[in-house]
């Protein structure tokens, strides 16, 4: 099983969509606070439609929390920037996979901290956007369960 973190995350429409697709790849969705929205939010329910009381979610209260929670963990954070490409990895039953804030990204102190953790989807640089964050954990997520030849609970 594959752990999905978002951290902060700012669109509740978003977070739906990635709890949906967490639920069909019977992955766990890590909520990181603290978030711009709440669960009752109609756009959360209706992007997770019927699926969000099967969802394997834990939500952490703080950064620091869930950094000790991680700390003995494999970890890659997911960034725009980086040399490394989400495709080079190898990626392990269990590992996390981190995502900042749509509008921010990852908090530049933790990009610092794991530098060599850092992954990223190649994108054009045409315009200074990047993929959507329900996209991009798509990606970065069935590449991994590609690996693991699909492997669900």
């Amino acid at each position: 099983m594959f752990n999905i973190v978002l951290i902060g995350p700012e669109y509740p429409g978003n977070v739906g969509n990635i709890g949906r697709t967490c639920v069909l790849t019977e992955s766990r969705l890590h909520l990181v606070r603290p978030f711009k929205f709440d669960f009752s939010d109609k756009a959360l329910k209706k992007a997770g439609i019927d699926y969000w009381d099967k969802l394997d979610l834990v939500i952490h209260d703080s950064i620091d929390e869930f950094l000790s929670f991680i700390e003995d963990k494999n970890f890659y954070l997911v960034e725009t920037g980086s040399a490394t490409i989400y495709s080079d990895i190898v990626y392990k039953d269990g590992d996390f996979l981190i995502f900042g804030r749509e509008k921010e990204g990852i908090d530049q102190r933790l990009m610092e901290k794991y530098k060599e953790k850092i992954v990223t989807i190649p994108m054009t640089n045409k315009i200074h956007r990047s993929l959507n964050l329900a996209n991009s954990v798509s990606v970065v997520l069935y590449e991994a369960l590609r690996q693991n030849n699909f492997k669900m609970r």
